[in-house]
């Protein structure tokens, strides 16, 4: 007992990781928001100070354009260390009419003739327009009268338009890296749970070999006595130790891999059900419907008799012993063989329908919440099929299917 709630622990333990990725999630998102807000930030503070460096820029033109020799040797100290300082923000002075007249920090492609260059220019001011208006140098003649415009156009430097795109190549960073996580935590969480169930298989079908072998030297007692040997009680006794030896044997071939072979679906589920109607209720009863003559799949019958023996116990249990289960076999068009499972019983409540194949999970009183995680590992990981909740309605009823490969 003790080790059975060891091993339910691990169920618990598994569903506090899935509330810790979710949690990881949250604090990667939250990172991420903020680097793009405290980047966005500092690319602001840039924008400014280039704006600022732009105007100052522009300021220096417009008085190296209205000199005079007075202030001659100032004016070039200005366009030293403001104009040719400038080795970052793109900047093309262009003349009233739109024509580049000086340039710098633009990436001239190798090549071009001098229209080329004026028609490239151009259409770098076009792409500068849609960033920032531009700034206007008035020109004056010797009265301080305008007589002229120039404009010149800018756009964001190569290390701002860099800081721009930084916080979302670093959330990309984050992002993959949360994904390869979560992808090995889950494949770590897979193997656990395989080590689980093979373990807590292997050890059941131990535990049932002393019992059974008791029993099978019983029934041998039995059938040796004349009084005893065509009674019915030990005939049905018969059955059930073959059963046990069945689900013995299932048990000890989890974490192996099954052998499939082609079988009929609808003699293999007719023959579960046979087995089931004389030991569940007799108010039960298991209709088995089938649309063509022969509907054949690649499975394992034991462990396909278990997936259709646990879905029909629920089912008992979901009826209170008392209604209808209806098995409908068929194939589709793709190929593949649908069985849809449905009872009349109480349903399941939508937000619950989401957790019925986890581990440890059951509206039971007593319960592991364990038969519907093995029908899904059977179906899923060994056929290679499907097992899903068609439909259900509370106190209307269930419908579960299964699709396998034909």
């Amino acid at each position: 007992m003790k080790d059975n709630l060891k091993e339910f622990g691990n169920f618990t333990v598994i569903k506090n990781q899935s509330k810790l990725n979710y949690i990881v999630l949250a604090l990667a998102v939250l990172i991420g928001v903020g680097s793009i807000y405290y980047t966005n930030l500092i690319a602001d503070q840039l924008k400014k100070r280039e704006r600022g460096q732009i105007e100052l820029f522009a300021k220096t033109l417009e008085t190296i354009a209205n000199d005079n020799s007075e202030y001659n040797d100032n004016v070039m100290l200005l366009f030293e260390e403001i104009v040719v300082a400038n080795e970052t923000i793109p900047v093309i002075v262009t003349y009233k009419d739109g024509k580049p007249k000086i340039h710098k920090n633009v990436k001239i492609p190798y090549g071009l003739t001098t229209d080329e260059v004026d028609n490239f220019l151009k259409g770098e001011t076009e792409d500068m327009r849609s960033q920032y208006a531009p700034i206007v140098i008035a020109n004056r003649n010797s009265e301080g009268e305008v007589f002229n415009y120039e404009y010149i156009f800018y756009k964001d430097s190569f290390l701002l338009t860099q800081l721009q795109y930084y916080p979302y190549v670093q959330l990309s960073v984050i992002a993959v890296f949360f994904v390869l996580s979560y992808l090995s935590f889950s494949y770590s969480r897979a193997a656990e749970q395989n080590r689980v169930w093979v373990g807590l298989a292997k050890e059941t079908a131990h535990q049932l070999g002393t019992p059974l072998s008791s029993l099978m030297a019983w029934l041998e007692y039995m059938k040796s006595d004349p009084e005893l040997e065509n009674r019915e009680i030990t005939r049905e006794l018969d059955k059930d130790i073959k059963k046990l030896e069945l689900i013995t044997n299932r048990f000890s071939s989890i974490g192996s891999v099954p052998v499939l072979k082609e079988e009929n679906i609808f003699d293999v589920i007719h023959s579960s059900i046979n087995y089931l109607q004389t030991r569940i209720s007799s108010k039960v009863k298991i209709n088995l419907h089938q649309e063509s003559a022969e509907v054949k799949a690649e499975i394992n019958k034991p462990l396909f008799d278990w997936v259709i023996e646990n879905i029909c116990k629920n089912a008992v249990d979901a009826m209170n012993g008392v209604g209808v289960i209806d098995i409908y076999v068929q194939r589709s068009m793709e190929g593949k063989v649908i069985v849809d499972i449905s009872d009349n019983g109480k349903g399941i409540p939508k937000n619950l329908l989401g957790q019925i194949f986890q581990p440890g999970f059951t509206t039971k009183r007593r319960g592991w919440g364990l038969g519907l995680t093995l029908v899904k590992r059977i179906i899923e990981n060994y056929h290679q099929g499907k097992i899903f909740i068609k439909s259900s309605e509370v106190n209307t009823g269930t419908t579960f299917r299964i699709v396998l490969n034909g």
